[in-house]
């Protein structure tokens, strides 16, 4: 069945209204990965872009939406409802990697939001980069009757295809670059940049979105609050070059951070100066500090718990995730 859909996408053919993509996580023929899978062999590593959207696009008054910082999507999937940076009514984020993502065996890199259930849907579409100019929007489509289906509408996931977002909390939408094989202007076999747009789901003409067959792409719509639009969790890799040179944003070589988990005190390792921000998995920020070379911060005010740790440097920005008991 996939390759006959991708087949319809690759030459412009309407698939039938009775066409059934794959199904909700756990059912059969799901392609939905869970997070702790051993498929994935990396995580995003930085954050190159991030633009907020709207509460609701079609009432800008209410504004942007707030919640969650865009370091929470570096990392590992958490799995959780606070874990995630909010992007609103067509707002969008950029994600960069260790190593390139290339075109492997099968899907080579997974999405994770945090969709409440199997029918409550928030997504986006997906767009690769190698260069970080030129981008390429994998094909999607939508069969959902084109029909505004409010702010805790329902969707059915095999009328859904090459959407992030299409499975529940916890599971992956995985995305294949062989689907953009002959596509113009990046090399798939070197993917640096995955970009998510949020899809905004109303029906008017104005501000409606559509997928690669022309369909207006239906998700709940409106959401009017602070963390409105797709949910990023978090981007798995499954199939990377490994011998690719570790570009500067990773500052992988540069930062160690001990004990880990940390009892009070956190002892910072590093061949460079820069600033440090610790957030908790729901955006807040909690401490700052300049760094200077080697040091020790004491961080027992914070409560038991997950925290990413930002750091910022001329090079680049490398997060990490420390726990505090």
């Amino acid at each position: 069945m996939r390759a006959i859909l991708i087949l319809s996408l690759v030459f412009g053919l309407q698939p039938m209204a009775s066409a059934q993509y794959a199904p909700p996580a756990g059912q059969t023929g799901t392609t939905a990965i869970h997070k702790d899978s051993s498929v994935f062999v990396n995580w995003a590593t930085g954050v190159t872009q991030f633009s907020r959207g709207f509460m609701d696009i079609a009432d800008p008054s209410l504004g942007l939406v707030t919640f969650g910082d865009s370091s929470v999507a570096i990392g590992q999937a958490e799995g959780t409802n606070s874990g995630v940076v909010s992007l609103g009514d067509s707002g969008s984020i950029t994600l960069s990697f260790q190593y390139p993502i290339i075109n492997g065996s099968g899907f080579d890199f997974a999405i994770f939001e945090n969709g409440f259930s199997d029918t409550f849907l928030e997504l986006a579409f997906v767009e690769v980069s190698t260069d970080g100019i030129t981008y390429i929007r994998f094909p999607s489509v939508s069969l959902t009757p084109e029909n505004e289906i409010g702010g805790f509408g329902s969707l059915d996931a095999t009328n859904l295809y090459n959407f992030a977002g299409k499975y529940r909390i916890g599971y992956g939408t995985p995305f294949d670059l062989e689907d953009i094989v002959d596509s113009t202007g990046i090399d798939i076999n070197n993917i640096n940049y995955v970009r998510l747009i949020d899809v905004v789901g109303t029906t008017n003409p104005q501000y409606a979105t559509y997928d690669s067959q022309g369909n207006i792409v239906i998700d709940p719509y409106s959401t009017p609050f602070s963390s409105g639009g797709f949910d990023l969790d978090a981007i798995g890799v499954i199939n990377e070059n490994q011998n690719a040179y570790i570009k500067d944003n990773s500052l992988a070589s540069f930062i160690s951070v001990f004990p880990n988990p940390s009892y009070g005190n956190l002892n910072i390792k590093s061949i460079k100066s820069g600033f440090l921000n610790i957030y908790d998995m729901s955006g807040k920020k909690v401490f700052n500090k300049t760094c200077i070379g080697n040091e020790t911060i004491f961080i027992n005010s914070l409560t038991k718990g997950i925290y990413l740790i930002k750091f910022e440097f001329d090079e680049g920005i490398e997060t990490k995730k420390i726990i505090v008991q």
